[in-house]
């Protein structure tokens, strides 16, 4: 008969071991990222929160671990490592440079996920505006190889081809900036493209609201709704008010211009036959060009970088799920065998992210990270 005291010793061991192994499997990919030519950097754990929310994206700000600091306000334990990075490099780094981190980040998992909420995160960061593409293609042949032993599905994506594909649609700026907005929100973002080429009408209280207004004014409509309640002042009500009405009167998104970011959003195939595809589509839309002759060069790139670019796999949604400041080349290491585990890494470009925090200055910038304890998990798959 196994004592319970014992066994309960022997799980927890086994936890400190794997724990233990996970660290010294980051430190290995750390050790790399060093060796590839990357200065070391640390970042505080507890960070100022309102940047964090601001930049991350809606699936971070429902998921941080936010508490206040009598001194500092509100402040957030690190969900990632890129906006501090960016953060002090943008303050003091110099041009070009290369960074690498090791550490863990904290997000609330769902209910019954069983997914850790704190873990660890090694990653590669490259600031460098002489070669974008080639820095791209660095990070990802880097990246490539060092997860080559864990037998992952890589995948691609390029967020920069679906902002450009809405940059040249034929509608309204406040339309464009909607989409843009949305590109990271796939449901809402179909519902926009729905409803800005009259595919589906507004909602009655929609229509109903802007009908009023249109009879009677926007000022006159707030005034009989009663004292003002909530947070919007009546100014910003009547403003918004006036965009729902100027939306009502633009005219639809041509159909052939939806048809081709359709056939964008959908496409999946190696990367020399995505840009076939994304060629023929320039002749309906012809805006696509620059975005599309970066595209070229990048797989230019990645073959000279030792990538067999024949047989990676591109996907124009990919990425749209994930961080919000990602503007260009998207990445991501997945477990086959494991669909339940998020992606073992993942990584993108984010040149805008520069230009926020480097108050007008920008670099373009390229990194991913490397999640240690999902290839431990996806490892450990079969163990008794």
């Amino acid at each position: 008969m196994t004592d319970t005291g014992t066994m309960h010793t022997a799980k927890t061991d086994t936890a400190k071991t794997d724990k233990a192994s996970i660290r010294a499997e980051a430190a290995r990919f750390l050790a790399a990222f060093e060796a590839a030519g990357a200065f070391p950097v640390e970042t505080d754990l507890l960070q100022p929160a309102g940047t964090l929310l601001d930049l991350y994206g809606e699936d971070i700000r429902a998921r941080a671990y936010v508490t206040h600091d009598p001194d500092r306000g509100e402040m957030m334990l690190r969900p990632d490592f890129t906006v501090p990075v960016v953060q002090r490099h943008m303050a003091n780094g110099a041009d070009p440079a290369r960074y690498a981190y090791l550490g863990e980040v904290f997000r609330t998992q769902p209910a019954g996920s069983r997914r850790p909420s704190e873990y660890l995160q090694v990653g590669y960061e490259v600031f460098d505006r002489a070669d974008p593409v080639g820095a791209d293609a660095e990070v990802f042949a880097l990246f490539s190889r060092l997860l080559a032993p864990h037998g992952l599905r890589a995948v691609t994506g390029d967020i920069g081809l679906l902002l450009a594909a809405i940059d040249t649609l034929t509608t309204t700026a406040p339309r464009k900036a909607a989409l843009r907005r949305h590109i990271w929100r796939p449901r809402r973002f179909r519902a926009l493209i729905d409803r800005f080429t009259n595919r589906t009408a507004p909602s009655p209280a929609r229509a109903s609201l802007i009908a009023a207004a249109k009879g009677q004014g926007a000022q006159s409509l707030i005034a009989e709704a009663g004292p003002e309640i909530g947070l919007r002042s009546a100014t910003e009500i009547a403003a918004r008010i006036d965009t729902l009405i100027a939306d009502a009167a633009a005219p639809p998104i041509p159909a052939p211009e939806a048809e081709v970011l359709a056939t964008i959003l959908s496409l999946k195939a190696n990367l020399p036959e995505a840009c076939e595809h994304l060629r023929d589509l320039c002749v309906d839309m012809p805006g696509l060009g620059p975005a599309v002759d970066r595209f070229a060069a990048r797989i230019d790139a990645l073959a000279h970088a030792g990538v067999a670019v024949e047989t990676t796999p591109f996907e124009a949604s990919y990425g749209r799920t994930t961080m919000e400041y990602y503007d260009g080349f998207v990445f991501g290491f997945l477990v086959p065998a494991r669909p339940d585990l998020p992606p073992a890494a993942t990584g993108g470009r984010y040149d805008a992210l520069t230009r926020i925090l480097g108050a007008g200055r920008e670099i373009p910038a390229v990194g991913g990270v490397i999640r240690p304890g999902v290839l431990a998990q996806a490892g450990a798959e079969g163990r008794p």
